[in-house]
């Protein structure tokens, strides 16, 4: 992320002090800051830095920056100011999922993410002060990495009875005005909450689209009234400095943890009742078929943002948890890189180590944490294995050439990813 100037970051600052101070407090007069072309300039370099795909009118970042990016944001505060911007519709891109389904992007055009990262900009800081904290997905300062972490300490502190949740297409599923509710609980300014409405309306009648610069901040506001419930939960039982119900979600991957003493059993049961509860109101469906309670202490385990959670016995003997990536995460690599080996099989080892380097490199740094050792060493072996193959077909001979090449020689001479090292999470 861009970090934005010393005054935008000072606007923001304030926002949120105000609204930390002042829950009930409504802004106003935040339309004028969408519009400065200071929070334009910031947007558009946001933008640019994630790199995306151009929208339904082709636009890219090359052609804006040969006609100029002055003009370009000139033109849309133009279009903002005189209230006659209206946003493009999104490029709809299937991605293919696991289970041969696929899961459907809403990508806007470069104009459209950018007028969206301005308008976040203002409205980020007045609801990060009201997001609880088992919240993590795409939140300033917080990691996929805080929220595994904080799962994986509750099941070391006896939270072995879980709520696996899975909701059932949640971003396609988002109501426009219980969303535009919410949002008008904290904003009084007709001319963002217009503006919302455009950018929401631009992806259809319902849902917020995956890939939108707003629809994260977005989701995480429809989604807070049910961590509001599960922090009150938490209080409510409460006993000094002990805990017995914990909860992380990231975006909509929601996991609820309760004390396996017998005792707890009606929190669990209060809980689940609760969530459907909180869930009708929102118009949100939980997929039953993948839901369930999972209970550690019968050696069961459950998933996280692609780990595998379970509970062992540590060698010193006491209860552990044992967290490592989901064999369904290592398939979708090693398809993700035989793709790149047989695409480029005729192509010089060097030109095919360069490409999957950056596969591997984003893979290792997500899932060095927890217990990835074993899995690592799977996919290092793997992988020494395919460029070996890839060096022999070159040469029109079989097998892998143990003799000719070593390990080190692949490492060294041709820079082949190395750092599978997994290190503990620092919060």
């Amino acid at each position: 992320m861009i970090k934005a100037s010393i005054n935008l970051q000072d606007l923001r600052r304030k926002i949120y002090l105000k609204a930390k101070s002042d829950k009930t407090w409504r802004f106003w007069g935040l339309y004028v800051h969408v519009c400065k072309i200071e929070a334009l300039q910031w947007a558009y370099r946001d933008v640019k830095a994630n790199n995306g795909a151009p929208g339904i009118d082709g636009v890219t970042f090359a052609d804006i920056e040969k006609a100029g990016v002055e003009v370009f944001l000139e033109q849309i505060q133009s279009e903002l100011h005189t209230r006659t911007y209206r946003p493009m519709r999104n490029r709809i891109k299937e991605i293919p999922k696991d289970n041969g389904k696929v899961r459907i992007l809403g990508i806007p055009s470069i104009r459209d993410r950018v007028v969206q990262g301005a308008l976040k900009l203002v409205l980020e800081p007045i609801f990060e002060a009201d997001f609880q904290e088992g919240s993590y997905g795409y939140r300033p300062k917080r990691t996929a990495h805080a929220a595994i972490d904080r799962v994986a300490a509750a099941v070391v502190k006896n939270k072995t009875r879980v709520i696996d949740l899975d909701l059932r297409s949640y971003f396609d599923n988002v109501r426009h005005d219980t969303l535009m509710k919410k949002v008008a609980e904290r904003v009084n300014d007709d001319d963002v909450m217009r503006l919302l409405k455009l950018i929401l309306k631009a992806g259809g009648s319902r849902g917020v689209p995956q890939g939108g610069v707003i629809s994260p901040l977005l989701s995480n506001i429809y989604l807070n009234e049910v961590d509001k419930m599960l922090e009150r939960a938490k209080e409510v039982t409460r006993h000094g400095r002990f805990t017995y119900i914990e909860y992380a979600r990231f975006a909509d991957d929601l996991i609820i943890l309760v004390d396996g003493y017998r005792k707890w059993e009606w929190l669990l049961q209060a809980a689940h009742k609760r969530l459907l509860e909180e869930f009708e109101k929102l118009d949100v469906q939980m997929n039953q078929e993948k839901t369930r309670i999972v209970d550690l202490t019968q050696d069961e385990s459950f998933s996280f943002l692609g780990f595998d959670f379970r509970r062992i016995k540590t060698r010193r003997g006491v209860w552990g948890v044992r967290f490592t990536p989901r064999m369904k995460a290592r398939t979708a690599l090693l398809r993700k890189l035989k793709d790149v080996f047989r695409r480029y099989q005729s192509q010089p080892v060097g030109r095919v180590v360069y490409l999957i380097n950056s596969i591997l490199r984003g893979w290792a740094n997500y899932f060095r944490i927890g217990n990835s050792s074993q899995c690592f060493g799977y996919v290092k072996d793997w992988v020494e294995k395919k460029i070996r193959r890839h060096l022999m077909y070159a040469r029109k001979r079989r097998g892998f050439g143990w003799n000719r090449w070593s390990r080190a020689w692949l490492y060294e001479t041709f820079g082949l990813y190395n750092d599978y090292g997994v290190r503990y999470h620092q919060a």
